[in-house]
This record gives C-alpha cells, sequence and structure tokens, in this order.
C-alpha cells in the first residue's frame, strides 16, 4: 500500500506551514526506467488552516525536466511561488488554500501525467494514490489542477481522464495543437540523433547523469520523452515508437496518430464533457511563445467555442519561460471558484477580490 510520511517542521519566512513529504508509491514500483518509486511531495497548508475545515486543494503540476518541489525553493533573489502565495493569503488578497506539489520526473526528463509502459503510470498515481494520501492526512476539499507547459498538458489530460475528481483546471502554456509545438521539431532531434549515430539509445547513454547541454540536445530528448509517454511499445527496444523516419525525418503516420490522441485539439469533443463541469477552465499562453502554443491554444479556444465548454482564455506578450508568476497570478481565482463552487467552503472562506 503506499505510504505518506510527513515532516511536520515549519519552514521559515512563512505565515502558513510547508510540509515536506515523502511518498512511497505501489504504482510506481517497478517501472520500466527504473525510476524511484519514492518521491518527495511538498504541501503547503495556509495560516489558520487547523480553523478552517476543508480547503480548496490546488495541484500544482511542474512542466518538463522539472518537480513540484521547485515551486517551494527559495532563490536569493525573490520569494519561492510558495512563499508569494503565502503572502497574498496572509494579507487577504486570496482565499486560503492547500499547494501540493507532486513529482512526476523521469530519467527521459517527465512524464506528461499519463499512463504509459514505456515510463510508469503517473496519471494513475497522481489520482487513485496522491490525493487519497492527501485527504487522508490533510484538510483537503475539492480539489484543482494548475500547470505550466507539460504540466498544463497535464491538467487538461488529468481532467479528461477522471471526470468529476477535479473542480478546476489551469493550462499555462500547456503542449497543444501537436503538429505546432511537437512536430516542428522533429528534424532538429534527429539532427541530435545524428551526432550519436542516429541511434536513440546511444544519445541517452550520452546525457545520462548530465542532462541535455544544448538546444539540439534538449529538443533530442524531448521527443524521445514524448515517444515514450503518447507511443509505447513493450516490444520496441527502448519501450516506445518514434513517430518519424531515422532516416529522413518522415512521419510514420499510423505513430503519429497515437500521438494525436492525447492532442487536447483532436480531443477536444471527447473531453468537453469534463472540462465544461469545471468551476473553472482557465487557459493562457504568451504571444511570444518559442514553441507556438499560442497559435494551438487559439485553435483549441475556438474549438470550446463551438463546443460551448466554458473556459477563460488569456494572452500575454511574454514567452515560454520565466513566468511563473503567471501561476501565481491564477491561483487566487481557481481557489475562489472552487470555493464558490462547494457549499462547504464559501461560508468559511468569504469573498475575495
Amino acid at each position: 500500500m503506499a505510504e505518506l510520511l510527513r515532516n511536520p517542521l515549519s519552514a521559515p519566512n512563512l505565515a502558513g506551514r510547508l510540509e515536506r513529504c515523502v511518498v512511497t508509491s505501489d504504482l510506481l514500483r517497478g517501472n520500466s526506467l527504473g525510476d524511484p518509486a519514492t518521491r518527495e511531495l511538498p504541501v503547503y497548508l495556509p495560516p489558520g488552516y487547523e480553523s478552517l475545515g476543508s480547503l480548496p486543494c490546488l495541484w500544482l503540476l511542474a512542466g518538463f525536466t522539472g518537480r513540484g518541489a521547485k515551486y517551494a525553493e527559495v532563490s536569493g533573489f525573490a520569494p519561492s511561488l510558495v512563499q508569494s502565495f503565502d503572502r497574498l493569503v496572509a494579507r487577504g488578497e486570496v482565499p486560503p488554500a492547500m499547494l501540493v506539489m507532486p513529482d512526476a520526473f523521469t530519467r527521459l526528463g517527465g512524464s506528461q501525467y499519463v499512463d504509459s509502459s514505456a515510463t510508469g503510470p503517473y496519471a494513475s498515481h497522481l489520482v487513485r494514490e496522491l490525493l487519497p494520501l492527501v485527504e487522508a492526512h490533510f484538510p483537503a476539499g475539492a480539489h484543482g489542477l494548475v500547470g505550466k507547459s507539460s504540466g498544463g498538458f497535464g491538467a487538461l489530460h488529468l481532467v479528461r481522464s477522471y471526470p468529476g475528481r477535479f473542480a478546476a483546471a489551469a493550462s499555462i502554456s500547456g503542449d497543444c495543437c501537436f503538429e505546432l509545438c511537437y512536430a516542428a521539431d522533429f528534424p532538429a532531434a534527429l539532427r541530435g540523433l545524428a551526432r550519436h549515430g542516429f541511434d536513440p539509445a546511444a544519445f541517452l547513454a550520452a546525457i545520462q547523469g548530465r542532462g541535455p547541454s544544448s538546444a539540439d540536445e534538449h529538443t533530442t530528448l524531448g521527443a524521445l520523452a514524448m515517444a515514450a509517454c503518447y507511443s509505447p511499445n513493450p516490444t520496441a527496444p527502448l519501450g516506445f515508437d518514434l513517430p518519424f523516419d531515422l532516416h529522413s525525418a518522415e512521419r510514420i503516420e499510423p505513430v503519429w496518430r497515437r500521438w494525436l490522441e492525447f492532442d487536447p485539439l483532436e480531443a477536444a469533443a471527447e473531453a468537453a464533457p469534463a472540462w465544461s463541469r469545471l468551476a473553472l477552465l482557465h487557459l493562457e499562453c504568451g504571444l511570444a511563445d518559442e514553441y507556438h502554443l499560442q497559435w494551438g491554444l487559439r485553435r483549441l479556444v475556438r474549438r470550446l467555442v463551438e463546443l460551448g465548454v466554458p473556459h477563460r482564455h488569456r494572452e500575454h506578450p511574454g514567452g515560454h519561460r520565466h513566468i511563473d508568476g503567471r501561476i501565481l497570478d491564477v491561483l487566487g481565482p481557481m481557489a475562489q471558484a472552487i470555493a464558490d463552487s462547494s457549499p462547504n467552503f464559501g461560508a468559511a472562506l468569504g469573498q475575495y477580490p
């Protein structure tokens, strides 16, 4: 049975409390990549949580190559996202809410929060293991998902996969319209493989222990990781199929169609009932996004309008990086939307701007 161990020590410089929990997962044990089944799970509790009863529980989903704990890490130059949210709560500017920061990192850089034989059952780990554990140990009420980049994709995917389990979701620069955000990088990924004899295994061995050190290597790792998530194949040498030919970069259509089954744009009609049930569906992207996600999101928003799915769409001048402040900006509205939609929260939490 999965277990959660709490660290009761309060973090400094917080009006609330940060617990650095450790979770040992049954579902991740024995995964194909040999990644650890024991993970850190930071949990933030707002000031006065002992007397507030059940609280909105916001899950912060990190992007590719990131871990949830990054949101609690303090820089010498700026407060962490957790510290910034804590200050807003302490000043009464946003509703009190829990923040939970899961670790879905893999040896390939990330899991996309999906279940895959090539990486592990990370969607099931989050929903079937972590959520019940958090509910058993903390005053968690309804849950919301807030993710950036791969985490934004994960938020939409988890709501689609587990309809009714989450009350709100926010995708900030989330992977969408795979033709624009992934396929455009396939030639660069192949260029990275060329330095290793066009052998994905040789490439992975070369970067093992150090990670990607150039733009091409990052693109190559991303392509391999997405293939592990979207087109697993237990009979393939590395456990997954690539959607492009290693000689010519030509598209391998049957594999590519498997990828498209995960694309929020392609899956919008199927996901519409689950997305429509959310108290808030927040979608945003920077107009300077380097992965063309702004254009894919505009296509998704147009599709949501056609399907009658309520949502909030925002754009900003920035790019894909250094936008954690955008996550902070949406936490208050997310917590408020959950509070407004849940009778158990409204009276205790009141109304906030």
